[in-house]
């Protein structure tokens, strides 16, 4: 194999001219923002306009499901993320986030819940079962990533759900009165988990775990059960992050970014006590989205365990080498599809899926050489 090697702040960056083949799965997808697996080969895909859809098997597009509830699509909105249950093959329960219309223009990211029907072409008993507060008028910043929640290796019946600081309302971030620049944990139904880190406290919402929080797009669980995200930065500063809870990530007293206009974010500093420092992040941004590590070895040895995250802005796979918690090289694959990586799975086969963010977007699995 022949690599280019370009070392960037420490980290190396390999280009290499064999890579896994990607194969195209389906297209003619409209904006889709996220996969999930469904049994006998088949996928679930949301298209950000507002349809939910089955890919088949063999990659055949199914009409738009039926039920779903009002989206409020325009901008970065829309039908965003979808997963399916832990116990789907009994439950047939998904879980999906969108952008939740309110009085006039105003809008806030909302999770649902629902059954697919037997034959996948409805959802049955839709429940919004949390609605991010207050609704603003924004067409940014959804954040919308939802990851099921494991202590020791089993499901502990609730779910994470990441919220963006809606753009306008980045102060939010800082108070615990509202839902903007946060990442919430609630039950499967709705409720409030007892041992969420703010429950008792007057004045705050007790559905809070994490705060200072800018666009959060990518959320996944490590093998070994930790909640990873990573987040848009503003012009750089796309970060990686562990989410704690009661964790205060700073956003927007401190950043590693600037603004759009080049001026300071905050007081300039990128660090202070108090405020959790991300576990890496990229300058200039890569515009991130999506999220997973790679459990299985269908691709050999030297990438199990590696994490991998879509790139918006630069239109490729990250490949993201680990050793000790720390990143210690990065590795760009797909650049030549030539679209957005909105999206990165692992499917049940062990290999990884990918959905491109574009007007003609594309279901692609990664190949093994």
């Amino acid at each position: 194999m022949c690599l280019t090697l370009t070392m960037i702040a420490g980290l190396t960056w390999s280009q290499a001219s064999a890579m896994p083949k990607a194969q195209t799965v389906a297209s003619g997808l409209q904006h889709p923002w996220a996969v999930a697996f469904l049994p006998e080969g088949r996928f679930l895909v949301t298209e950000r306009p507002g349809r939910l859809r089955v890919v088949e098997a063999d990659g055949k597009l199914q009409p738009p499901m039926q039920g779903l509830p009002e989206v409020a699509a325009g901008g970065q909105g829309g039908l965003l993320d979808v997963i399916t249950d832990s116990d789907f093959g009994r439950n047939r329960t998904i879980y999906f986030c969108f952008s939740e219309p309110g009085a006039g223009t105003t809008n806030s990211t909302a999770l649902a819940r629902a059954r697919l029907s037997a034959d996948l072409k409805r959802l049955d008993g839709v429940k919004i079962i949390f609605s991010q507060r207050p609704k603003v008028s924004s067409s940014a910043h959804f954040g919308c990533r939802i990851v099921e929640r494991r202590v020791d290796g089993k499901p502990d019946g609730t779910l994470f759900l990441t919220l963006g600081d809606r753009f306008s309302r980045r102060d939010d971030a800082q108070t615990l009165n509202n839902h903007h620049g946060k990442i919430v944990r609630v039950g499967k139904d709705g409720s409030v988990p007892k041992d969420n880190p703010f429950v008792g406290q007057a004045g705050v919402l007790p559905d809070i775990w994490s705060l200072g929080h800018r666009n959060v797009q990518g959320a996944t669980l490590a093998p070994d059960g930790t909640f990873w995200t990573h987040e848009h930065g503003a012009q750089g500063g796309d970060e990686i992050n562990l989410p704690q809870p009661g964790q205060n990530h700073g956003w927007p007293l401190v950043s590693l970014g600037v603004n759009y206009d080049g001026s300071k974010i905050g007081t300039g500093e990128s660090a202070k006590p108090g405020l959790a420092p991300p576990l890496h992040h990229w300058t200039p941004s890569i515009a991130p989205s999506g999220m997973v590590f790679l459990t299985s070895d269908r691709y050999g040895s030297g990438w199990k365990g590696n994490l991998f995250a879509g790139s918006l802005k630069f239109q490729y796979l990250n490949r993201i080498e680990l050793k000790d918690g720390k990143v210690v090289a990065e590795h760009k694959l797909l650049e030549d599809v030539g679209q957005r990586m909105r999206d990165v799975r692992q499917g049940p086969d062990g290999l990884l899926y990918v959905v491109t963010d574009s007007p003609a977007g594309k279901l692609i699995r990664l190949l093994p050489n």
